[in-house]
């Protein structure tokens, strides 16, 4: 019988992670600041002892007293969190997992990987839904796939699974403060907790969820777009299952972005009594949804796959990968050294988990064909090669180039062009990120720092391009030179406006080389030239 110390072991996540260990065989000293609380929960576990320790102290002398074969951190949080706990481990001969799901705590660890080779040690951070599980269903969908353009995940919690204070400290860690994404191949500045989205969970005889999810900053942020073919944008969001606490966090996290405020984090003491005063309402449902986009043999896939845990079992999840690897750890069939927990796993590893528990999941998959070749039909495949691949959007992509704007010279044509954030006159390195979202585009255009961005989708035979309450609506004449956009009609806020007001442009895109090229000139009716920007871009 193997030995096992779990930190924070009779805590929310840990005290099911014991349970899980001791039904596997292990004798677990059950490990806390609170002894007397780590007494009673070891009294009713089969295996089991107490143990007073403190992750914030140096626990070699606990380490070399109880000489366990292996320390999992349920404790945390992680955020901010050094490595003091890993380094005894590993310092004593012992292996070592945690649950973190901090950002650069479960991505910094393999600082201590020369070390724990040179032991023969295992040091594991992230043994929980992410990135752990995370990445072991994103290998799944991303199986055979050559490109792989986006990743996006979400996580929404049953009410009636309070979080620990670990877990309210690591959300206020990051709500309102900036957060690194890989978007249209480049990294950029998000903020936590905004990029709000409803998210709609769905298995077949299974009642459907519809949840409110928020930007969380996560380990797979960094470690999907270095770890998956093809590079994809990644985005993971996660919220509860009331929307009314998620946009109340939202709304204080306004001034944490303002500088108002250094962070959140004062009130996570008020965070947990304030959610435990609503947890008789609400369900016991809990839900994850993985989607990943990318081509297979010249054709572009999305493949989703769903989870549902029902009857308060969706607690369970975050503790299943730890139990796994420390079993995997036990057959000495896992490497040693120092990383984090993301691919160590297959999904399939998980599928006993799962159905000892009220958990369903599914995978769809379905074809997509892009914008343009849905509204152009056979005279898309016409057109030059570099404008076929620019308009060939799915999930993410970016590309790069210069540009050069013109700007109307008249009071009227500069104030319009101020309104709509198109960029000043000049000479430009450009940059276009292009995302899509359910068959609608969205291209942000960032001419040297001043950004700009429109939305466009298919409206009957027509391409549609919305900025603000502004929609346009475009035909596609091409051949084999490129093609044009010529504007057919308008509407603002829904009411169809006369084309002979409408703004005039009339776009061209050709190919030059390898480039993809553009011209796009727009004027108004009485005002003349507003802007006209041209350029080249390419792929990256």
């Amino acid at each position: 019988m193997k030995t096992v110390i779990v930190l924070g072991g009779y805590g929310g996540f840990g005290a099911r992670l014991s349970r899980r260990l001791a039904a596997d065989g292990w004798m677990v000293l059950v490990a806390g600041r609170n002894g007397e609380a780590a007494k009673r929960f070891a009294e009713n576990l089969p295996n089991a002892m107490p143990l007073v320790a403190d992750r914030n102290r140096d626990l070699t002398p606990i380490l070399e007293e109880h000489c366990p074969f292996l320390l999992i951190d349920a404790a945390g949080p992680f955020q901010g969190s050094g490595y003091q706990v890993a380094q005894a481990c590993i310092a004593c001969g012992v292996h070592y997992i945690d649950l973190a799901d901090a950002r650069d705590f479960v991505n910094g660890i393999s600082v201590l990987d020369e070390t724990a080779r040179a032991r023969g040690v295992v040091a594991m951070a992230g043994a929980s839904s992410v990135p752990a599980m995370s990445g072991a269903v994103i290998d799944e969908l991303a199986q055979d796939m050559e490109d792989v353009r986006s990743v996006e995940m979400s996580i929404s919690a049953s009410n009636r699974a309070t979080a620990g204070s670990s877990v309210a400290a690591a959300i206020l860690s990051y709500v309102g403060k900036p957060v690194r994404l890989w978007h249209g191949r480049r990294w950029r500045q998000e903020t936590g907790w905004h990029r709000l989205k409803r998210v709609h969970y769905r298995i077949r005889s299974k009642a459907p969820i519809s949840r409110l999810v928020a930007l969380s900053d996560v380990p797979d942020h960094d470690l999907v777009p270095a770890r998956v073919p093809g590079r994809p944008a990644t985005i993971f969001r996660a919220g509860p299952e009331f929307s009314f606490q998620l946009l109340t966090l939202w709304i204080l996290s306004w001034p944490v972005k303002w500088g108002w405020f250094a962070s959140l984090g004062p009130l996570a003491r008020w965070l947990l009594p304030l959610q435990k005063l609503s947890t008789r309402f609400g369900t016991d449902r809990s839900a994850m949804a993985i989607e990943v986009k990318g081509s297979l043999g010249g054709a572009f896939e999305s493949r989703r796959w769903t989870l549902i845990a029902e009857d308060g079992c969706g607690p369970e999840i975050p503790t299943m990968a730890a139990q796994l690897i420390a079993n995997a750890i036990a057959e000495g069939t896992v490497a040693p050294g120092a990383r984090s927990a993301a691919g160590e796993l297959s999904l399939a590893a998980f599928i006993p988990q799962f159905d000892r528990l009220s958990i369903c999941r599914e995978i769809e998959s379905t074809p997509y064909l892009p914008l343009y070749l849905r509204v152009m039909g056979e005279a898309f495949h016409m057109v030059p090669g570099p404008v076929r691949e620019m308009h060939s959007v799915f999930g993410d992509m970016g590309a790069a180039g210069t540009a050069t704007v013109e700007r109307g010279r008249s009071f009227p044509a500069r104030l319009v062009a101020a309104i709509m954030g198109f960029p000043p006159e000049g000479e430009h390195a450009l940059h276009v990120a292009f995302s899509e979202n359910d068959g609608v585009e969205r291209w942000t255009r960032d001419f040297g720092g001043h950004v700009f961005s429109s939305e466009l989708s298919q409206r009957g035979r027509y391409i549609s391009e919305r900025f603000g309450p502004m929609r346009f609506y475009f035909d596609l004449p091409s051949d084999a030179s490129g093609l044009m956009m010529v504007m057919r009609r308008w509407s603002v806020f829904s009411v169809p406006m006369p084309l002979v007001l409408a703004p005039k442009s009339e776009a061209r895109e050709w190919a030059e080389g390898g480039d993809f090229c553009f011209d796009v000139p727009i004027a108004l009716p009485l005002i003349g030239k507003v802007v006209h920007y041209r350029g080249r871009l390419r792929r990256i």
